[in-house]
């Protein structure tokens, strides 16, 4: 079976494995957010500091996304094709499934041994190590936890990579509980300046973004009748428009939709080729979109979740609305 919640075993074992490692590659999932990558790095750090050699990586972009290289602060990370082909130790940061680490997933059947750590409901369960938890607000809460297990003191390095994945995951804590809060006063004790921190994660955009954003939220649609009834609202980044801006532009969108209060649910429909979209989709908390996301072939957080699809974006967007419609009483908490 599966475990559903990691536990003081998995959290132990995981630190015994990385405590005796010698060569450690860790991976982030496909264009890393803040979690994903400050899951890789945070652990990087501490494992250089003991001795290890160690690889950050992630299949693609080809670098790391402008917002993200603050918190490489050892030049740790590497080019895909530069990742080992069959390390001593595999470490997956936040990846909800093989398929989330694009070509590099190989190095699950190559790597000595591998470790998965994750928060992701929709998780299947993979790596010979599981730390899978999702109730946790971030995957960088289970690195802290498996920190803390190896004996590893906070520095400012270290605490900024679990900081930044804390501040983006919860919404800029929003949606954080008391330990999250807790952990972000030990963060901040440790030397993390949150203003630094957050400004190029949330708070920095270029100008010509704004006409933009004007665009996408202008052509926003509201249907009330969807998700039983709770409300869709839905907008279209299209693929002229993703391909200007930055990771960090796009994928800001769904928080100013989210916004309406009339849906309980909001979608963003982002344009990466003529007929593929990436679907962010987001919940304030009455219903499981983890749920209709795993329908479309994604997965995520019943709050928060996404998938990938081709086709249409009219037509996607009945499928979606079939998903909803069919998890429908399925509610959040």
């Amino acid at each position: 079976m599966i475990p559903r919640r990691s536990d003081a075993s998995a959290v132990g074992d995981a630190a015994a494995l990385l405590t005796a490692a010698r060569e450690v590659t860790l991976l982030a999932h496909l264009n890393p957010d803040a979690d994903a990558l400050g899951s890789a790095l945070a652990l990087a750090i501490a494992l250089h500091r003991r001795g290890a050699a160690v690889q950050v990586s992630f299949a693609t972009p080809d670098e790391v996304p402008e917002a993200l290289r603050p918190l490489d602060a050892l030049g740790l990370v590497v080019p895909s094709d530069e990742v080992w082909a069959a390390p001593q130790v595999l470490v997956c940061c936040d990846a909800a499934e093989p398929g989330r680490l694009g070509h590099l997933a190989d190095r699950l059947s190559t790597a000595g041994t591998t470790l998965m750590i994750d928060h992701h409901a929709s998780n299947p369960g993979f790596g010979a190590v599981r730390v899978l938890d999702p109730d946790a607000e971030a995957t960088v809460v289970l690195v802290h936890q498996v920190l803390v297990a190896m004996g590893v003191a906070l520095d400012a390095d270290i605490a900024r990579c679990l900081y930044a994945g804390l501040v983006t995951d919860t919404r800029g804590f929003r949606t954080a509980g008391r330990s999250a809060h807790l952990l972000a006063a030990d963060l901040i004790a440790a030397g993390v300046h949150p203003p630094e921190v957050v400004a190029p994660l949330m708070d920095t955009h270029p100008f010509s973004w704004l006409a933009a954003l004007g665009g996408i939220i202008a052509g926003a649609r509201l249907d009330p009748a969807a998700a039983g009834g709770l409300g869709l609202v839905h907008a279209l980044v299209p693929l002229e428009v993703g391909s200007r801006f930055r990771s960090t532009e796009v994928d800001s969108v769904i928080d100013v939709v989210r916004t309406a209060g009339e849906a309980e649910v909001a979608a963003v429909f982002k344009q990466v080729a003529p007929q593929r979209w990436v679907v962010s989709l987001r919940s304030n908390g009455r219903v499981d979109v983890a749920a209709a996301a795993a329908r479309m072939g994604g997965g995520g957080h019943p709050a928060a979740a996404g998938f990938t699809a081709d086709g249409l974006p009219d037509v996607l967007l009945d499928v979606l609305r079939r998903a909803l419609a069919a998890d429908r009483p399925r509610l959040v908490g």
